[in-house]
């Protein structure tokens, strides 16, 4: 999942520099935050399903989203509207490989 979505991330990266170079940087640092955003996700299923702590689980997934809503926010401020969606294409690359991932290990016959 890391290293994929780092190879779309350098791809993406360099393919925007030209155009913009706060909405590449937008992309490369959306990614990073979608890799991390990711860990702690998993991390925080692994807890709840052994602690069984609904509270804890809430409140780590609320400042999730806090966090992660507003970084792009800061991106728009600096760079062109548009660079708060090269933000969200990084951010939820790692959940798409990782998707693509799971579907390989459950239906290895498949053409995905």
């Amino acid at each position: 999942m890391v290293i994929c979505s780092v190879a779309v991330a350098f791809v993406a990266g360099t393919t925007l520099v030209p155009i913009s170079p706060i909405a590449a940087i937008a992309e490369v640092f959306g990614t990073c935050c979608g890799i991390l955003n990711a860990l702690l996700s998993m991390r925080g299923n692994e807890r709840l399903a052994q602690h069984r702590r609904v509270g804890a689980f809430v409140l780590s997934s609320v400042l999730r989203i806090a966090v992660f809503g507003i970084v792009p926010v800061e991106f728009a401020l600096h760079g062109p509207w548009w660079t708060m969606a090269t933000y969200f294409f990084g951010f939820f690359t790692p959940l798409a490989a990782y998707a693509v991932i799971v579907s390989r290990k459950l239906h290895p016959d498949s053409n995905l």
